[in-house]
């Protein structure tokens, strides 16, 4: 009787590890991306809660540029935000898209949109 061999061969482990490989690539191309947003919306909310409060478009602006300057918020300028309000409340709100070369002629499109509204604002593949 003849036994068996039993295991992984080298071209599983290989092709796993060219799997991983490529998946990291990719992690570490649009972490970033996501990075900037979740800055540039946590900019929003904080400027919501104080100076969106009592100041002017104007005022909003200046602070989210200020904010924009410390945090090195690029994807988002001051003229893009869209500022309204609602019920006596000031809501801030961005959308973008931003696209990703992953590798060769590959590119991940990423549509982010974020909002100061209660329940608005997500971030979109």
């Amino acid at each position: 009787m003849r036994n068996k061999q039993r295991g992984i061969s080298f071209l599983v482990i290989f092709l796993i590890g060219v799997i991983l490989a490529l998946a990291a690539v990719g992690a570490m191309k649009i972490a970033p991306a996501y990075s900037e947003f979740m800055t540039a919306k946590k900019a929003i909310v904080a400027i919501a809660a104080g100076e969106g409060r009592t100041g002017s478009v104007a005022d909003i602006r200046k602070a989210f540029d200020r904010r924009a300057n410390i945090d090195n918020i690029t994807e988002v300028t001051p003229g893009e935000l869209e500022i309204s309000k609602e019920s006596g409340e000031v809501i801030i709100s961005f959308a973008y898209t931003k696209k990703i070369p992953l590798f060769a002629n590959v590119s991940l499109v990423i549509e982010f949109a974020a909002s100061t509204a209660p329940g608005g604002g997500s971030d979109k593949e």
